[in-house]
C-alpha cells in the first residue's frame, strides 16, 4: 500500500486523469440507470466533482479541495488554468464556421443574445445576494452563461476562489435545468427541426445541457443544437471578461 501510494503521488497528473475517468464512468452509469438519461452524465460528474472538492477541503483543512491531499495533488495541475484553456482552444478549433453560417443571422444572433441575457440574469442574482464589486458580479454573471465561461472570466479578472466556485455552481444549475426542461417545452416552442435546434442551442448555450435535453427530445437534433452551443462558449469567453465587465463597472 505504501508503494502504491508513493507511485500515485509521484505520478500526480496521470493519477488525476485516472480519477476523473473513474468519476466520469460512474456518473454516466448513474445517469443511465437512475435518471434514464434525463440528467446528462456530465452534469452528474460535475456535481460529484464539487462534492469531492468540498469533502477534500474539509478533510485536509486547506483551500484547494482534493489537491490539498497529497494522494490527489495532480488534480491541481489537471484542473488548473493551463489545461482548461487548452481544452477551450481545442473546442474552438474544432468548430466549423461554415456550419454556423448555415444557421443564418438568426443562429448567429441567438448566440450573442443568449450570452448577454444569461450574463444579465446572473449579474442580477449576484446583486440580489449582496455583491457590489464589478469583478464578482461579472464572474457570477459569466457563470450563468456556462460553467466554463465563469472560471475563465473569474481568472482573467482576479476574482476570489469562492466567487469562481459560485460561478461554476450557477452554470451547473443552468445545465441541469436545460436538460430537464428541454423535452417539457419542446412542443410549446416548436423545437422539432434542425433550424430551431440551432437557435435554441445558441440561446441556451450550455453544451451538455442542450445535448442532454435534445437527446431526450429527438436525438437527431443533438448535433445542430450542440454546434451553436459550442460557439456560445467561445463568445462568452470573449465578451464576459471584456465588454460585459466594462459595462458592469461603468454602471456601478
Amino acid at each position: 500500500m505504501e508503494t502504491l501510494a508513493l507511485t500515485v503521488t509521484k505520478n500526480g497528473l496521470i493519477s488525476a486523469f485516472l480519477l476523473v475517468g473513474v468519476v466520469t464512468a460512474f456518473s454516466y452509469w448513474v445517469s443511465d440507470k437512475l435518471s434514464r438519461g434525463v440528467i446528462h452524465g456530465s452534469a452528474v460528474a460535475i456535481a460529484l466533482g464539487l462534492l469531492l472538492a468540498y469533502f477534500g477541503g474539509l478533510y485536509s483543512g486547506g483551500n484547494r479541495g482534493l489537491a490539498d491531499i497529497s494522494l490527489f495533488s495532480g488534480v491541481a495541475l489537471m484542473g488548473g488554468a493551463m489545461l482548461r484553456d487548452f481544452a477551450i482552444v481545442a473546442t474552438a478549433f474544432g468548430a466549423d464556421t461554415r456550419a454556423l453560417r448555415e444557421a443564418g443571422w438568426a443562429g448567429a444572433a441567438s448566440v450573442v443574445i443568449g450570452v448577454v441575457l444569461s450574463f444579465l440574469v446572473g449579474a442580477a442574482v449576484a446583486l440580489a445576494f449582496g455583491y457590489r464589486d464589478a469583478v464578482s458580479i461579472s464572474t457570477i454573471g459569466a457563470g450563468a452563461a456556462t460553467y466554463i465561461v465563469g472560471p475563465v472570466t473569474g481568472t482573467a479578472l482576479g476574482a476570489s476562489s469562492e466567487v469562481i466556485a459560485l460561478s461554476v455552481g450557477a452554470g451547473l444549475v443552468k445545465s441541469v435545468l436545460v436538460m430537464i426542461g428541454t423535452p417539457l417545452v419542446a412542443k410549446l416552442i416548436g423545437l422539432n427541426n434542425p433550424y430551431a435546434a440551432m437557435v435554441y442551442g445558441g440561446l441556451m448555450g450550455t453544451t451538455s445541457g442542450v445535448a442532454g435535453g435534445l437527446a431526450a427530445t429527438d436525438p437527431k437534433l443533438v448535433p445542430y443544437g450542440a454546434m451553436t452551443a459550442t460557439f456560445y462558449t467561445g463568445v462568452g469567453c470573449l465578451l464576459a471578461p471584456s465588454l460585459l465587465f466594462y459595462l458592469v463597472r461603468a454602471v456601478l
